[in-house]
């Protein structure tokens, strides 16, 4: 006799809406994510008060950009976002959970981008807060100084949403990495060392071709993205930014393909 088997309730298919809703509660569920969210933000704007209330004009800071200067906190706040990133996704393997996510979701890839979109968003609408709010509060000392700027001056909006982006691009290749490694000490240890560590590393030879191709890694790919002046010498800020996303989507692309040739 043969059996025919009919189709699930409307409500209760799976669609992409329900996948990213689900993501969304996990993200927002997890203690970690508020103090990570929550400890970057006040690192970033508490650095930015403190360049902002001890800095005096014609001091060794003064060749800095003043957007650079004003969120140079950023620069260590996206390590805990990467960090963040890669327990979104690194974390499920720790835990196990990653079995039931699957498990509901058989397609699987539908559950790594769901988890990019998730954190991009949030970490994109929190560092451009963070952003201009440091911005802003770090001219309030600044004004009167070789450093005093505003927010219509040329490249400070550029440089302050680019700052957003290079920021929410950089935890995104973290979260790739989480994805790929499966691991989070090990995701945490390629992130820093290939962040942070390796371009120093590769700096060293004494090659033009090696120190071209630099310009272009996250790291100095970001410091472009938070200048409002011109880096003299670098790529451009379009240039950068889309290095920033090459190295995203190359991070997700191998997750990707780890996800759906190997067993979770």
């Amino acid at each position: 006799m043969t059996t025919h088997l009919s189709a699930p309730p409307a409500g209760h298919r799976l669609t992409l809406p329900r996948v990213l809703r689900s993501e969304w509660h996990k993200l927002w569920t997890v203690r970690s994510t508020w103090i990570t969210l929550l400890s970057s933000s006040l690192l970033t704007l508490g650095v930015g008060i403190t360049m902002g209330a001890t800095y005096e004009s014609g001091g060794g800071d003064g060749d800095v950009d003043t957007v650079l200067l004003s969120l140079i906190g950023l620069q260590f706040a996206h390590v805990a976002l990467g960090v963040l990133g890669i327990l979104v996704t690194a974390g499920e393997y720790a835990t196990g959970m990653i079995r039931a996510t699957v498990t509901a979701v058989p397609g699987r890839l539908p559950v790594l981008w769901t988890k990019a979109a998730v954190y991009a968003a949030v970490t994109l609408a929190v560092t451009t807060a963070t952003a201009f709010v440091t911005f802003a509060a770090a001219q309030l000392f600044f004004e009167g100084t070789d450093q005093q700027a505003a927010f219509g001056d040329p490249g400070v909006l550029r440089a302050l949403t680019g700052s957003s982006a290079a920021v929410t691009l950089l935890g995104l290749v973290a979260l790739g990495l989480g994805a790929l490694l499966r691991s989070v000490p090990g995701a945490i240890g390629a992130f820093i060392g290939g962040v942070m560590v390796l371009p120093e590393v590769v700096g060293m030879l004494p090659y033009d071709i090696v120190h071209d191709a630099l310009e272009y890694f996250p790291d100095s790919a970001t410091t472009i993205l938070l200048s409002a002046d011109p880096v003299p010498g670098a790529p451009s800020p379009a240039e950068a930014l889309i290095a920033m996303v090459l190295w995203a989507a190359a991070a997700l692309g191998a997750a990707a393909l780890r996800l759906r040739r190997s067993d979770v």
